[in-house]
């Protein structure tokens, strides 16, 4: 299978694809903590405020690198930083990832299908949690498997981060009919009804942006 060059992210496009997870996460703060308010202890998004500002000033200290190394620097400064279970949910999602593109100066649709699956197997053999429990997994198996799929049917890179993104969103929005099963929240039980999961949220903000990457004026 070959790809032509728009059906591939060189190393400056992730690094902005990268920057701008970081933005948008940091931005989202004040709504995830209000999210995690009913269902957990309302701190989530500060967490992830903190974590993801460590991980764009290690972003912007960077020097030129291939893409795996840099989003395995990413994923380090989430690990070491993030409190509770955050830092090795999203810790681990960008180290698996990393890992699997290590030594690439751009990736294809078929690289990132492999590095996101990777990271879902990794965040899904960490806590067990499968589509349905109210986590992170329900944004990013839609999302991965959307990925498989278009790698399948050789959708070019734009649809296919389309597609990711959208199934990404649904399975955040399918949170809300969910009763949490993991973390603090399995504890409320039917109290969780009627709220998305913050991780998932942020998953699917991680998707949107690879996805905006893509879209032109």
């Amino acid at each position: 299978m070959s790809y032509r060059m728009a059906d591939r992210l060189g190393t400056p496009q992730i690094k902005q694809i990268l920057v701008v997870i970081t933005k948008r996460v940091t931005q989202a703060r004040d709504q995830l903590n209000d999210m995690d308010s009913a269902c957990g202890d309302g701190d989530f998004g500060t967490s992830m405020w903190i974590s993801f500002s460590d991980a764009r000033k290690q972003l912007d200290e960077l020097p030129i690198i291939d893409i795996g190394t840099m989003i395995l620097a990413l994923g380090q400064a989430i690990l070491s930083s993030a409190g509770g279970a955050a830092g090795p949910i999203f810790g681990s999602f960008f180290i698996e990832a990393g890992k699997v593109v290590k030594g690439k100066d751009e990736l294809n649709l078929t690289d990132l299908a492999k590095m996101f699956d990777a990271s879902l197997q990794k965040i899904k053999l960490q806590g067990g949690a499968k589509v349905g429990d109210k986590t992170v997994v329900d944004a990013l198996e839609p999302a991965v498997n959307a990925l498989r799929e278009d790698v399948a049917r050789n959708t070019g890179l734009a649809q296919s981060l389309t597609n990711a993104a959208s199934a990404a969103r649904i399975g955040c929005e399918s949170t809300k009919g969910i009763v949490a099963r993991h973390g603090k929240a399995r504890y409320l039980g039917e109290q969780s009804l009627g709220y998305v999961d913050p991780g998932a949220h942020v998953m699917m903000i991680i998707f949107e942006a690879f996805a905006k990457s893509q879209e032109t004026d």
